[in-house]
């Protein structure tokens, strides 16, 4: 860990290059669970088949949890986005058809994505009824097993110089309903401030997955309350005024 760069800082993390390494070092008062699911998780997906990097240590730096795993060298697609405005329409398209992959696996091991949700909106400061209303949506909605990244944004997309996409980052990994994938993705845009970006993604995926956005849109007050009890304070805020427009029936 001499030489080894920064490349990025987190809240919780610190994520190094160490030669042919990525080491992701988190904060000394890091769930040591979450740190070995996080392992877990991306190990299980190394499985699945998609290009992800292999984990290749769990262990302890200066007393903090870490991850050593392969380092992809490339761009992240939100850099090359950012780079090349004139090819969104292109990126995107390849962002979907990531994401598309990746529902297209299955993986029994990981955590149900429903479980994780009814768990989340049991620790929101919503109140009672709300939390009812929310529960007794999540469960009406299908059951289903797909791989679900939890987290998937163009900067957990790396693309190799020969133009190999990587995604990274499985930490929220679950199995379950990909429309909850696809309306988590689509938060992420709006907090971004990038609401016609999120549009233009929603419809896309929706076409090529033949998926009704309503659909879609039904999952949204469940996927932003669960995402609610994390965050700063606007993000907050914006998270719960989307759980506000939940039609009680």
């Amino acid at each position: 860990m001499k030489n080894a760069e920064v490349i990025k800082v987190r809240d919780t993390k610190v994520i190094y290059r160490d030669g042919n390494r990525t080491v992701k070092v988190f904060n000394e008062d890091f769930s040591k669970a979450d740190v070995l699911n996080e392992a877990l998780n991306q190990a299980r997906i190394e499985e699945t088949g998609l290009n992800t990097p292999k984990v290749l240590e769990v262990t302890m730096i200066d007393g903090k949890w870490s991850i050593i795993s392969e380092y992809i060298e490339g761009e992240t697609l939100e850099e090359l986005m950012a780079k090349n405005p004139d090819k969104e329409d292109e990126y995107l398209e390849m962002f979907v058809d990531l994401q598309l992959s990746a529902h297209s696996k299955i993986c029994p091991l990981l955590n149900k994505l429903k479980d994780k949700m009814n768990r989340k909106i049991s620790e929101t400061d919503l109140d009672a009824t709300t939390r009812y209303e929310l529960h007794t949506r999540l469960e009406g909605m299908p059951k289903h097993k797909k791989v679900c990244h939890g987290d998937f944004n163009p900067s957990n997309i790396v693309i190799t110089p020969e133009g190999v996409p990587y995604i990274i980052d499985w930490a929220h990994a679950t199995q379950g309903n990909a429309s909850a994938d696809v309306a988590r993705t689509y938060l992420l845009f709006c907090l971004d401030g990038n609401e016609a970006l999120a549009k233009k993604y929603l419809d896309l995926f929706c076409k090529k997955s033949n998926t009704a956005r309503q659909y879609v849109q039904k999952w949204m007050p469940i996927v932003a309350a669960s995402q609610s009890v994390k965050g700063n304070a606007h993000e907050r805020e914006f998270l719960l005024s989307w759980v506000d427009v939940v039609d009680y029936e």
